[in-house]
């Protein structure tokens, strides 16, 4: 507990970036909402983009960028600096101080996803996403798994000057797969296949049913939940202090 009340305090520290963090996601959704008509437009089935697809893909997007930037910077910064090798000295397990960081990324992701479901409804008047407890299910264990897979790359980048390029290099991909440019349902079968097994595919895909009133499917949350612990174990195993 002491760890997470000093690790929130330098993450509140850096409020700029939380801010940007958290408003990112949000100023597309509301300038791509009103920008493009298709957006707004009611398709056959009666749903409008920006009530199912444009919020899960923001909720993404801010996740992505808190599990592929925010992470592996503040980690590798901590390692160069000495801040890890300090901490080696103490009863401070690894799986303690990922967790710590894990669980602080996690609750700046439910603020962001917060902040859109509000903005979504005032400037829209888009609804909350229909299946609370599936969305909140697949909120947590996939937020989980990106975490993890920020955590991993934390545990390979040399120093903090690289951990951005390495985090991009997996976040863009990630992303693509997972709908963000072309949506899943276009995909070519080949494309779609690894889509969902990517941890970023099942997940969006997963956010879109629940934010749409449908339950997630039971090989979605298997693959993301693989995800997590895949990746969770492989950044405790490979976690370096120094």
């Amino acid at each position: 507990m002491k760890l997470l009340l000093v690790e929130a305090k330098l993450h509140l520290r850096e409020w700029p970036f939380l801010i940007f963090t958290i408003g990112l996601p949000v100023a597309l959704l509301v300038v791509l909402g009103l920008s493009i008509p298709s957006m707004t437009e009611r398709e056959a089935s009666g749903e409008r983009f920006v009530d199912t697809q444009m919020p899960s893909m923001m909720t993404l997007l801010a996740l992505l960028t808190l599990a592929c930037s925010v992470v592996p910077s503040v980690l590798t910064a901590y390692r160069e600096q000495g801040v890890l090798r300090r901490m080696s000295t103490t009863p401070v397990h690894p799986g303690r101080l990922l967790g710590v960081q894990l669980l602080i990324n996690l609750a700046v992701g439910a603020v962001s996803t917060a902040v859109l479901i509000v903005a979504g409804s005032l400037v829209f008047g888009s609804s909350a996403p229909r299946q609370w407890v599936g969305f909140i299910l697949v909120f947590l264990l996939g937020s989980a798994a990106l975490m993890s897979i920020g955590l991993v790359i934390a545990a390979l980048a040399p120093n903090a000057k690289v951990a951005p390029g390495i985090g991009s290099a997996v976040m863009f991909p990630l992303m693509f797969l997972a709908g963000m440019w072309v949506p899943r349902d276009i995909m070519p079968d080949a494309l779609r296949a690894v889509s969902d097994y990517s941890v970023a595919g099942p997940f969006a895909q997963a956010l879109r049913d629940t934010w749409a009133g449908h339950p997630p499917q039971l090989a979605h949350l298997a693959v993301v939940a693989a995800g997590l612990v895949i990746f969770g174990g492989l950044a405790v195993r490979l976690f370096r202090w120094e």
